[in-house]
């Protein structure tokens, strides 16, 4: 049978999460879109735990992600960070999640 588009997206996730790695000098971005909100974390692999986050307060088009793109890099920037790792958490780099990465690179973080 057929693998379903969740399946098709857990392998992807999967695959990705094996290659991406964040460390505390250059952690991890990873973005989550829900059906209500965007959110953003910075995630250190190594020691297992989030140093920032935000999230969408209004809603979750593109305007609103790119709102959430530049405050999680202001975050990056009052904590030193300059480089990140982004894992697009097994999603298209589309839309909403480009949005996002776009504004973070526009904010200064390089990836």
């Amino acid at each position: 049978m057929k693998p379903t588009k969740i399946q098709l997206r857990a392998a992807r996730k999967r695959r990705i999460r094996a290659k991406v790695i964040g460390t505390a000098v250059r952690p991890r971005l990873t973005v989550f879109c829900s059906l209500t909100r965007v959110y953003a974390q910075l995630i250190d692999d190594t020691a297992g735990k989030t140093i920032a986050s935000a999230l969408s307060t209004k809603g979750k088009n593109v305007k609103e992600a790119t709102k959430v793109g530049e405050t999680i890099a202001a975050k990056a920037k009052d904590l030193k960070i300059t480089a990140i790792v982004f894992d697009r958490n097994g999603r298209k780099f589309h839309g909403r999640i480009k949005a996002l990465a776009e504004a973070a690179r526009a904010s200064g973080l390089q990836f």
